[in-house]
């Protein structure tokens, strides 16, 4: 079933929302009015929209919206449940359809909306991406795939997809607007608050091939290219300058960890000689000893 529709108030979404749904096994949450607020769409720049994600349990990713004369390229899609949601908050700016889903990665804050796109738009993911939501059994994997880079062309915008390694997940993708100057990083980069007010923290997932030490290389070669503004996986538009900051709070993380190894901390112990909250990272124990296994080689 499709829920979480924008009606004609917010009064209207907020009963919606309180309609307590299963939808793919999820269950629907419920808004606040000012939070209804913050997850509409609203301009970035000509031609390129958001409709705001903030964290991977309530309000999804952010979806990125290119506009052009032919039709419509998004970045990412939220959960099974927001088909209806992303393609009606979509017609508020535009009456194209759209023809092009681009998944950041498999997780399903992210690509749950895949099998409901896939029946009239084309969705395109790393190879890795696809391998992910196919052994984790979710539904929807994209039919197109690729391995180092791709390109879309449409209505005379293009859009790329660039893979550059590993770091949130094994199949992490990058979507590029080269004529806005404009990066879609999903979750190699996320920043600020959730929609409940705690703090958004990296998420090495190491189940799905994710890596912290190879994060801070993926996020240099994520550097190289031409931009100024960047869409984060969660959270509010950014600068290339804070794609810098957290890459390097990424080393400072891995640092600590190597030098607390170098001093005889055992894994047992490494959380609690680990302090993060200088970076303003709530990091959970489980994370910071993720950092040990993965520096120490341990299975």
């Amino acid at each position: 079933m499709r829920t979480l529709k924008t009606l004609g108030s917010l009064t209207a979404l907020v009963v919606l929302g309180s309609i307590l749904t299963l939808a793919a096994g999820q269950q629907v949450p419920t808004f606040t009015p000012e939070q209804e607020a913050r997850l509409q769409i609203r301009e970035v720049m000509d031609g390129l929209y958001i409709i705001p994600g903030f964290d991977g349990g309530q309000s999804g990713g952010n979806v990125a919206v290119r506009v052009t004369d032919d039709g419509v390229i998004i970045v990412d899609n939220k959960f099974p449940y927001s088909f209806d949601f992303i393609t009606e908050q979509v017609r508020k700016v535009t009456d194209q359809p759209i023809k092009y889903v681009l998944n950041t990665h498999h997780h399903d804050d992210h690509s749950g909306s895949n099998a409901d796109f896939l029946p009239t738009a084309e969705v395109i993911a790393h190879k890795n991406a696809r391998a992910n939501i196919v052994r984790n059994n979710q539904p929807g994997a994209p039919r197109v795939i690729f391995a180092d880079e791709t390109a879309v062309f449409l209505g005379g915008v293009e859009v790329q997809m660039f893979h550059f390694g590993r770091g949130h997940t094994n199949g992490d993708a990058v979507a590029y607007f080269p004529d806005l100057r404009v990066v879609h990083t999903g979750d190699l980069f996320v920043y600020g608050q959730r929609l409940n007010g705690s703090t958004l923290s990296p998420f090495w997932d190491f189940g799905n091939g994710g890596s912290v030490l190879e994060w801070p290389a993926t996020l240099t070669r994520l550097l190289a290219l031409d931009f100024d503004t960047v869409i984060p996986g969660h959270g509010s538009i950014m600068t290339k300058a804070d794609v810098r900051t957290f890459r390097g709070k990424l080393e400072t993380v891995i640092d600590r960890v190597r030098a607390e190894i170098a001093a005889g901390t055992t894994r047992d112990d490494i959380a609690s000689r680990v302090d993060t909250s200088d970076l303003d990272w709530p990091l959970a124990p489980g994370r910071i000893r993720n950092v040990f296994d993965e520096l120490t080689g341990a299975p």
